[in-house]
């Protein structure tokens, strides 16, 4: 395993993470299986684990499944999203920071997080208040450095400034999608994490499913009748992946394989993440952190989704509010009215 500088933090870090969002026991697995596969991820040289406050209890399942090993992992997790019914149990206000990191610890059995991330943006709260609240976890050793996920390039500029001009922590990572069917980081997210010096951890490599060779046009698909989302039927993304399965084919590889040797070619990208229900999907995932991908497939692979292009969007992304609330679109009707 080649490890990587996570951005310039000096954190070493595997080109793959483990995500910890299947670990939660709502998902099916039982904590001691998902221990298993914590500790087979560790053995395999992933030394990168990502989970988040808001993943049930994956926090709890991940903090017993690393005792005895806690100083050999890069522990990240995120905060942000609601955990509660009560209004001030989400967000990135001081008041919740300080409630949500003293939780995280405790849940992953630990003293500090090495990566703690905002989980979303909250338009409600300034980023001064915010990294003024995360430069004194900083600063008392409960967390070792900060990052934002899902965050729109402009936005991610205004941080590192708000930081400067306030002589406040930084975000050192970012975490947005990224995959064969999603390249739209690569037109301004990325390049504005390389110039601040950001390490990028990227979800979704195999598309949420799209890219595990499951999803074909015409045959009934597991994925479809578990219900897991509605993209897997989009004609768009079947499309592309119905070119991407020859080229894959042509090359020797599982279209798995291609798909994550894909996201970790790009010089922005530090580490990708990868999620396993089971020991065997994990040992699938393992075979293929020896590929690499030459300049010709990427160059094929171009002109199947043209570089910083979506296929379409993701279940997941980030939204920004002006695009979900009319009211921040549209003059107030009586305005409207008058002129």
């Amino acid at each position: 395993m080649q490890y990587r500088t996570l951005g310039r933090t000096g954190i070493k870090v595997s080109p793959y993470a483990l995500g910890t969002l299947m670990f939660a026991t709502r998902m099916g697995n039982e904590p001691e299986e998902s221990a298993r596969i914590i500790h087979r991820a560790l053995d395999a040289g992933i030394n990168f684990l990502d989970t988040a406050d808001a993943y049930a209890d994956s926090e709890e399942v991940v903090g017993k499944a690393i005792e005895g090993r806690r100083d050999n992992v890069v522990l990240a997790t995120k905060f942000g999203r609601p955990v509660g019914e009560d209004p001030n149990q989400r967000g990135t206000s001081r008041r919740w920071i300080v409630k949500a990191v003293e939780d995280s610890l405790r849940r992953l059995r630990t003293d500090h997080i090495d990566v703690y991330q905002i989980h979303r943006l909250d338009p409600s709260t300034d980023f001064e208040e915010t990294l003024s609240a995360l430069t004194d976890l900083v600063r008392s050793g409960k967390v070792r450095a900060v990052g934002s996920s899902n965050t729109p390039a402009s936005e991610m500029v205004e941080a590192q400034w708000v930081a400067e001009r306030r002589n406040l922590e930084r975000f050192r990572t970012e975490q947005p999608p990224y995959s064969l069917l999603n390249r739209g980081i690569e037109r301004e997210v990325l390049p504005v994490a390389q110039r601040h010096g950001m390490g990028v951890l990227v979800w979704g490599p195999l598309a949420q499913g799209m890219l595990t060779g499951r999803v074909r046009r015409n045959q009934e698909n597991p994925l479809l009748r578990a219900g897991l989302a509605r993209h897997l039927t989009d004609e768009r993304r079947i499309d592309v992946v119905e070119r991407l399965i020859p080229l894959a084919e042509e090359a020797g590889l599982p279209l798995t394989h291609l798909a994550l040797a894909f996201t970790i070619a790009h010089p922005g990208v530090t580490s990708a993440l990868v999620g396993a229900r089971t020991a065997a999907h994990l040992d699938d995932l393992v075979a293929a952190f020896d590929v690499r991908l030459d300049d010709d497939l990427l160059e094929r692979i171009d002109e199947i989704v043209p570089p910083g292009t979506d296929v379409t969007a993701l279940d997941q992304d980030y939204r920004p509010p002006a695009l979900l609330d009319p009211h921040l679109r549209r003059r107030p009707a009586t305005e409207r009215a008058a002129a």
